[in-house]
């Protein structure tokens, strides 16, 4: 199950990082269709915020086809985000890890590595148009 965290420095809506989360937690594989996010009551005591953000989060992953909300029983995922690289990530998640240590070792902090992961995505993949490459 799924364990959100909030990051208060964000510019980031609070119902948007819990959604942003869960699509990132699909992507990734860490969330299937099926599994059963957490009930609205438990986050918001666990997050301390209004319960009605967390509503709002999942309202927009069911608006998104994302998940489904079951009466008496809870919110579960019914839809996915995981494509057919999911098998690869496993070993890339690993070199990552070992590249996070060794930009640690030099000093950069997260936010340096945020930014340096960003700007080498942007660069990478969009072409001097702004269009995405296939």
């Amino acid at each position: 199950m799924i364990e959100f965290v909030l990051d208060s420095r964000s510019q980031v809506a609070t119902y948007m990082q819990l959604v942003l989360q869960v699509k990132q937690a699909l992507r990734v594989g860490l969330l299937r269709s099926g599994d059963q996010l957490p009930r609205v009551r438990d986050v918001a005591q666990q997050l301390a915020i209004n319960p009605n953000t967390v509503l709002k989060a999942y309202r927009e992953l069911r608006l998104e086809g994302l998940t489904e909300g079951r009466p008496g029983g809870g919110t579960f995922l019914v839809g996915t985000l995981a494509g057919p690289s999911l098998g690869n990530q496993a070993q890339l998640r690993d070199e990552l890890v070992d590249w996070l240590g060794k930009a640690r070792a030099a000093g950069l902090g997260p936010e340096d590595v945020t930014a340096l992961i960003e700007t080498t995505v942007r660069s990478t993949y969009e072409n001097s148009e702004g269009n995405s490459k296939p």
